[in-house]
């Protein structure tokens, strides 16, 4: 017997979004009973424009469950659908910039590295316009929240009406003029939605054509800058500018069978292992009593990702040691 030591494989991360009904701290550990790897949340809730203040009981009680869990560096946030910081609308623009630097400084607090925001809607005044607006936003922003380490993440969209980041050159036209007008290119990233893509025309229903959607992406944003992916499942078919999310496995990219899709693709992808996948499908548990996030958390890690955890994930060794019996010599005759 002799010892040999095996590169240690950090796991791949898979989440949710998850309520955090009771405190924040509650959907760390309902997440923990998922047996999930991370998670995505609202620091407050996202309907209203009021931002109440962040106790320091919240914050102590947060991340005391992110170090128990060894959760550091890999939770989300998503901020505020009442944003819109392409808003024509001087009013609307100044509460959506105030909004956003909220959200910036909520994560800060709670050490939630990725904050991931729809760029917006110029509602009509065209895209260099809103794209424009965005960029003077994010001018503020960055100045008002120097010295930050959470990365804003630019998510793409459907692509319905004259809502921007339908198509990956308007994400990295706006990721680049951001990064050049304010000097912060390592705090503003992607985020990359399954099904948004999938809806805007990026048919995402076969591996190989997801294949050649993620390789455009690096072509076009460069998936360096990918820092948080949502994997859903989408009800309406390609191009089709809905956004409707469904059960992986049960819509229009994973119905053919899950191995021949595009979810294949993104569990497969090397460079992708370390992203955080967090689904935003829908709640509630399954015929068999199963919790609807358990049941799609399954599906994804069925499709190579390594088996289901049985406890929260925590740090690791780097490396680990195995003793492998050596087979026994034939018999000299």
């Amino acid at each position: 017997m002799f010892p040999v030591r095996i590169p240690y494989t950090p796991p791949a991360l898979y989440g949710s979004h998850l309520s955090i009904a009771g405190s924040l701290a509650s959907a760390l550990r309902e997440a923990e009973r998922l047996r999930m790897d991370t998670v995505q949340v609202f620091t407050k809730n996202q309907q209203q424009w009021r931002v109440p203040p962040l106790l320091p009981s919240v914050v102590r009680e947060w991340t005391a469950e992110l170090d128990r869990l060894g959760w550091r560096g890999r939770t989300v946030s998503h901020a505020s659908y009442l944003i819109n910081l392409a808003s024509p609308s001087d009013e609307l623009w100044e509460k959506s910039v105030g909004l956003m630097r909220a959200e910036i400084e909520r994560c800060e607090a709670l050490d939630i590295p990725f904050l991931v925001h729809h760029p917006g809607s110029p509602v009509g005044t065209g895209a260099e316009n809103g794209i424009a607006r965005i960029v003077a936003a994010y001018r503020r922003l960055m100045t008002e929240t120097r010295g930050f380490r959470t990365v804003c993440c630019l998510e793409n969209t459907v692509g319905a009406g004259t809502t921007l980041g339908g198509r990956f050159e308007e994400l990295a036209a706006l990721r680049a003029r951001i990064a050049e007008a304010t000097g912060e290119d390592g705090r503003i990233g992607f985020c990359f939605d399954t099904c948004h893509a999938h809806a805007a025309g990026y048919n995402f229903a076969a591996r190989q054509s997801a294949e050649a959607v993620l390789d455009e992406f690096d072509r076009v944003c460069g998936l360096q800058h990918l820092r948080v992916i949502h994997v859903n499942d989408s009800k309406a078919p390609a191009g089709s500018r809905l956004d409707r999310h469904a059960h992986i496995g049960e819509g229009t990219i994973g119905r053919g069978g899950l191995r021949r899709s595009g979810f294949a693709a993104v569990v497969a992808r090397a460079g992708l292992r370390d992203v955080p996948k967090i689904l935003e499908t829908p709640k509630g548990k399954a015929p068999s009593g199963i919790d609807f996030d358990a049941l799609n958390l399954r599906r994804l890690r069925k499709l190579g990702a390594g088996p289901e955890p049985i406890k929260a994930r925590r740090p690791g060794p780097r490396s680990v040691t195995v003793t492998i019996r050596r087979a026994p010599q034939a018999a000299r005759i």
